[in-house]
């Protein structure tokens, strides 16, 4: 069964030399912290957090919006309160194949994660389609065409970022 689907990979940056540094604790304190947070954002924005993928999570949603609104709200969470380590995301929408029910199979899944693997600490990597649908108070920045591991064709892409107070 094919459904439209909006999908975001977020990792936090560093995580594996941070456990190396300072230690399986300070890790699992980062970590929770993390979690807290994004369980919080989803809850109250109407994104379900698919599956966590250790010091990341993939989320997903039936609206383009809300999705974004999520993302861009924990960016500038961990900008503002000065986590130890910084979010990266990657984003995409489109057409997939909802899979027993609660897995999610086609291209905009696989996209989302290598957009996520590809951008910097402080980046949000999406789709053009993805920002369209971006509330008024985020940032969309047009950026070059990315080649993509396992990506055919260079991909168009934008970088999103807040501004203003997040709705």
């Amino acid at each position: 069964m094919r459904v439209r689907r909006t999908f975001a990979f977020v990792d936090l940056c560093g995580f594996t030399a941070l456990t190396d540094t300072h230690g399986d604790d300070e890790a699992v304190a980062v970590l929770a912290t993390f979690r807290f947070a994004l369980r919080d954002v989803c809850s109250r924005r109407g994104v379900r957090i698919a599956k966590w993928l250790g010091d990341g999570a993939m989320l997903v949603c039936v609206d383009t919006a809300p999705a974004v609104a999520t993302v861009l709200e924990m960016e500038r969470t961990v900008m503002e309160e000065r986590w130890p380590l910084a979010l990266r995301a990657g984003m995409t929408t489109g057409d997939v194949i909802m899979f027993e029910g609660d897995d999610y199979i086609g291209h905009p899944v696989n996209l989302a994660s290598r957009l996520c693997a590809a951008a910097g600490p402080g980046e949000v990597l999406a789709q053009p389609e993805v920002a369209a649908c971006a509330p008024e108070w985020v940032a969309v920045h047009p950026i070059a065409d990315r080649a993509l591991r396992g990506v055919a064709q260079p991909v168009p892409l934008v970088e999103l970022s807040p501004r203003g107070e997040p709705v």
